[in-house]
């Protein structure tokens, strides 16, 4: 029986890749130096797409395979592909929930700590001999404070329960009120719930409209003692304003593992004050790695043997 044809977007680990190349006839257009050439040559065998959630799959690609009747996503976020082109030709989706959201919340969590309590900082104190000199600054407290969750999805929701084992206050803002928020405070409005947050944790999915929602208005309701942590999208947040509010001191502090045009940051970045950096790796585990690649192919299997879609958008 002939494999059918997967354009790979990008690359994965060894272990996903021999699995694609033994059930499919994996065709790499990010390792085509001419890549214009390789669509016009391929595109029309193509039958399904393999990508990742950082790389989508654009107009572009999606016209170049007139024959494409899946698209199926490594990740979470399906926001990099496009999706107009996706609608218009009943082009079906699949990416990969569930099996990363504790990995993601984890960090989230991790970051808001390391933040909080300067702990990256607190290394590179005790590593350079400064401690032999002076006591390192005291740092904020995380249990008992304010936290503000914005978007309660999947993620969302664990990043609330881990953060309530801290004790602390939870409120969230999402699109209308989650019954299963039990006793959190629901705030319709971004600004409103920066106002009554110590740590503003951005985990929703990125859209045209939630570009910049964390913007200069949220960030001043937040005020010179908040802290941002974004998880979700670059996107979502609008960097220049919050990197100005750092340098000016107008934040407390942010910890960010997503940027806008990664891995090439904003080098403010690499000098503002109160800062922690991440490197867009919270699904970075061996388990969820293995796990989301599972799912992506059976995604793929389930597709092109006729059975029902695992994870469809």
């Amino acid at each position: 029986m002939t494999k059918p044809h997967i354009l790979q977007v990008g690359s994965y680990p060894a272990g996903d890749q021999s699995a694609l190349d033994a059930v499919f006839d994996m065709r790499r257009v990010f390792e085509a130096p001419d890549k214009a050439a390789f669509l016009a040559a391929e595109g029309p065998a193509i039958r399904g797409i393999a990508t990742r959630g950082d790389l989508g799959a654009s107009a572009e690609i999606i016209a170049a395979c007139p024959n494409l009747e899946i698209i199926s996503v490594y990740g979470v976020g399906y926001d990099a592909v496009h999706l107009p082109s996706v609608r218009a030709r009943g082009i079906k989706l699949t990416n990969t929930p569930d099996v990363l959201t504790d990995d993601v919340a984890d960090l989230a969590v991790g970051m808001l700590l390391a933040l909080s309590r300067g702990i990256a900082r607190a290394d590179g104190f005790v590593r350079d001999g400064s401690w032999s000199k002076a006591s390192f600054p005291l740092q904020r407290k995380v249990s008992g404070k304010r936290a503000g969750i914005l978007g309660l999805g999947r993620i969302g929701h664990q990043i609330a329960r881990r953060l309530e084992a801290f004790g602390m206050e939870i409120a969230y803002c999402s699109r209308q009120p989650k019954p299963e928020a039990g006793a959190w405070a629901y705030e319709a409005d971004p600004v409103a719930l920066a106002r009554r947050s110590d740590y503003y944790v951005i985990a929703l999915a990125a859209t045209p409209e939630t570009r910049h929602i964390v913007g200069r208005e949220v960030i001043a309701a937040l005020g010179p003692a908040g802290m941002v942590v974004n998880i979700s999208r670059a996107a979502n947040l609008d960097e220049a304003a919050l990197l100005d509010a750092l340098e000016t001191g107008a934040l407390g502090g942010a910890a960010l593992d997503v940027f806008d045009g990664e891995p090439a940051l904003n080098p403010r970045f690499l000098t503002a004050p109160n800062l922690l950096l991440q490197p867009h790796h919270g699904t970075g585990t061996h388990e969820t790695r293995q796990a989301m690649g599972q799912l992506m192919r059976d995604n793929l299997m389930a597709h092109f043997a006729g059975r029902p879609l695992l994870t469809p958008v």
